[in-house]
């Protein structure tokens, strides 16, 4: 099947950088976060669930958003945007 379309996949990645000496790991269906306190991971994986239900309430897979449909999502969420400095 050389000519089957090959099905895009995406995955949501958090990191933690703050640490409390434990590790921690949670996976989904679509995200993988690392690190971070207890509180910080918590809060990532709260996020994440979230962001996972907006999707499903708009029947749609991660892959299937846009960059601006995801903003969106990530706001309605409580994430915040931080905006690089420009080099």
């Amino acid at each position: 099947m050389a000519n089957a379309k090959k099905k895009r996949k995406a995955t949501l990645f958090g990191l933690g950088l703050d640490s409390d000496g434990s590790k921690r790991v949670t996976t989904g269906p679509n995200f993988a976060l690392v690190g971070g306190t207890r509180e910080t991971h918590e809060v990532m994986t709260e996020k994440a669930i979230k962001i996972n239900e907006q999707l499903k309430a708009r029947g749609k897979q991660l892959e299937e958003v846009s960059r601006e449909e995801f903003d969106d999502i990530a706001h309605e969420v409580g994430l915040k945007q931080i905006q690089l400095p420009e080099k």
